[in-house]
C-alpha cells in the first residue's frame, strides 16, 4: 500500500493572511483549499510536515541591518547586489566583512539576488504561527490519525536567508541549523509519495524544489506538486519559472489539489 506525505510549506499569518507582514496575494485561498484536502484526504495522508519561517528582528534580509551613506535603511522589497555592497550603496550595520562576502557567494553560487523584506515571520509572534485554517485542519488529522504533524523551523539564523527548506541559500560556517537538513530528507524519504503546497510559489516553494533536484534526486519520482495550493509573490514569480521548467523536465508531477488521485 503506497503512503502518501503531505509537505505544507510556510503556510504561515504573516504570508497567508491579508493582514500578514508579508501577503502574498491568493495564499488566503491556497490554504482553504490544503486544509480541505486534508480533511477529505484524511485517511489517505500517512504524514505530514509542516516548515515555519522564522526569523529576528535583525536579520540580513530585513531593513535594519542595512543602511545608505546617509544611515537610512533600504525600503522593503530592494535588491541589494554585489556591486551596490562594493560601491558602499548599501553598507551592512553588522558583522560588515561577513555580509559583503554573503552577497558575493550568493551571485557566484546562482541563488536569488539579495532582496531586503519586511520584518516578517518574527520569532514568537502571531506573524510566525501556522494559519488558522491550516491548523484547525491538521488538529483534526492528528486526533483521527493517531499520528502528530512533524514542524520544522528554518530561518533562524540572523545572517543567512533560508528560502529553501532544506538549506540555507549559503550555509554559515559552525551554524548547523543552516546546512543541509538531511534528517528531514529521510523523513520524506520514508513515503512513497510527497505532495508539495505553501507558500511562496516564487520563493520557499521554488527553492525548496531546486535543492530536492540538486540534493535529494530520490524524490523526484515521488514528488507531486499541488499548482491549486500555492501562489507567488506579486511581480516575482518569473524568478522561479526554470525552476518549474526544470522540474519537469525530470518527471515531478504537477496538478491540482481536486485532480490528484490517492
Amino acid at each position: 500500500m503506497n503512503t502518501t506525505a503531505l509537505l505544507i510549506i510556510d503556510a504561515q499569518y504573516d504570508f497567508c493572511h491579508p493582514e500578514g507582514a508579508l501577503y502574498v496575494p491568493g495564499a488566503d485561498e491556497d490554504v482553504v483549499r490544503i486544509a480541505n484536502l486534508v480533511r477529505q484526504h484524511a485517511g489517505q495522508i500517512d504524514q505530514v510536515v509542516v516548515t515555519l519561517d522564522t526569523h529576528h528582528v535583525l536579520n540580513i534580509a530585513h531593513p535594519g541591518f542595512w543602511e545608505d551613506g546617509e544611515g537610512n535603511p533600504p525600503a522593503p522589497f530592494t535588491a541589494i547586489t554585489a556591486a551596490d555592497v562594493d560601491a558602499g550603496r548599501w553598507v551592512p550595520r553588522y558583522e560588515a566583512d561577513y555580509a559583503r562576502e554573503y552577497v558575493h557567494t550568493l551571485e557566484e553560487e546562482g541563488e536569488f539576488q539579495h532582496f531586503i523584506w519586511p520584518e516578517h515571520c518574527l520569532i514568537g509572534t502571531r506573524g510566525a504561527a501556522l494559519d488558522d485554517a491550516i491548523a484547525g485542519a491538521l488538529r483534526e488529522w492528528v486526533h483521527q490519525s493517531g499520528r502528530d504533524y512533524e514542524a520544522v523551523v528554518k530561518g533562524i539564523h540572523p545572517f543567512a536567508e533560508h528560502f529553501g527548506i532544506f538549506r540555507a541559500q549559503v550555509p554559515v560556517p559552525g551554524a548547523p541549523e543552516t546546512e543541509l537538513n538531511t534528517s528531514l530528507i529521510t523523513l520524506l524519504n520514508r513515503n512513497d509519495r510527497v505532495l508539495l503546497v505553501g507558500e511562496a510559489r516564487s520563493h520557499c516553494v521554488a527553492t525548496s524544489l531546486k535543492q530536492i533536484l540538486r540534493y535529494a534526486p530520490e524524490l523526484v519520482p515521488k514528488l507531486v506538486v499541488l499548482t491549486d495550493c500555492m501562489s507567488d509573490v506579486t511581480g516575482l514569480g518569473y524568478l522561479a519559472d526554470p525552476i518549474y521548467a526544470e522540474a519537469r523536465d525530470q518527471g515531478v508531477l504537477f496538478t491540482t489539489s481536486t485532480d490528484f488521485q490517492f
